[in-house]
């Protein structure tokens, strides 16, 4: 068996496209233009690009980009009294702080200070808990893109077995979570669960989010499965640095029905999600329907 691979890229650009298209009728029909501001502080190379790359593919779509950038050594003071003014700032719908912050700052102070109706990110206390409890929230971008590509993949998802790899807050706690509101029988494993390769071969879905480069092999995957593959990982192979994700792609798609490359399958659905979220929050503000397609 030779697996279908799951094109994230292009399935991005057509998220992209559909955001594009609402967000032209927002401005059209109702004079709004949803507004996207990012927090970065200090200068991680990493998150500079990816900031570079929110601001250039939020103007792409047409809403406006609000981009901060902050010196290192800025005040938790400071960072809290700007969050404080973008909250109020109705040009603003969604607010990202750029994460990892500087040791000094109080991640969790700080993400729980962005109103949790203009948190994108999905992270706010607020929104874990309503996701949590099957109600309306901001849905963290990563698990909501996975979501997205298997209701593509296989359309209705319910009954079907899943095992997600990783129980950390930004992805595995939030993709068991959609993964049981789309009616899925849901396993979280992690690095300790014993007889990990058992448990994922009972997978119907199996997503991979552990942080381990190709721990995931082809031995641990029932034929047929999808195979969602969340991980980046850096790696130094025959003297060249590489990208490779969680899974050991070779051996996994070779049993696998489908798999999500990487580089090129999970990435680039975060920040087509972003820009989802940002317009799903700017309809919800304004009283308008939600994007259909684009939100939980």
């Amino acid at each position: 068996m030779t697996a279908v691979v799951i094109d994230g890229k292009a399935f991005a650009a057509g998220v992209r496209e559909q955001v594009a298209a609402h967000v032209a009728r927002l401005k059209e029909e109702h004079g709004l233009t949803p507004g996207l501001a990012v927090v970065l502080v200090g200068e991680d190379p990493a998150s500079q690009v990816y900031v570079r790359n929110k601001g250039t593919q939020t103007v792409e779509v047409g809403m406006t980009s609000f981009e901060h950038k902050l010196p290192v050594d800025t005040s938790e003071a400071d960072l809290l009294a700007l969050i404080a003014r973008l909250n109020a700032d109705p040009q603003v719908h969604g607010i990202l702080v750029q994460l990892p912050l500087p040791p000094h700052l109080n991640s969790e102070l700080i993400i729980n200070t962005i109103d949790p109706a203009k948190d994108v990110d999905g992270f706010h206390i607020s929104n874990v808990g309503l996701l949590g409890t099957g109600q309306k929230s901001m849905v963290p971008c990563t698990p909501l893109g996975c979501l997205m590509m298997l209701r593509d993949h296989h359309g209705k998802l319910a009954g079907l077995e899943a095992v997600v790899v990783g129980r950390s807050n930004i992805v595995g706690k939030p993709m068991a979570q959609l993964l049981l509101g789309d009616s899925c029988t849901v396993t979280i494993a992690h690095s300790r669960t014993r007889d990990l390769a058992e448990v994922c071969r009972r997978a119907d879905i199996l997503v991979a989010a552990v942080g381990r480069p190709e721990m995931i092999t082809g031995d641990m995957v029932k034929p047929g499965a999808t195979v969602i593959d969340v991980g980046i990982n850096r790696i130094e192979r025959d003297g060249k640095s590489r990208l490779v994700g969680d899974v050991h792609t070779a051996s996994a798609a070779a049993v696998a029905g489908a798999i999500t490359p990487v580089p090129g399958g999970v990435g680039p659905m975060t920040i087509a999600c972003l820009l989802a979220n940002t317009l799903t929050a700017c309809c919800r503000a304004n009283g308008l329907p939600e994007p259909e397609g684009l939100t939980v």
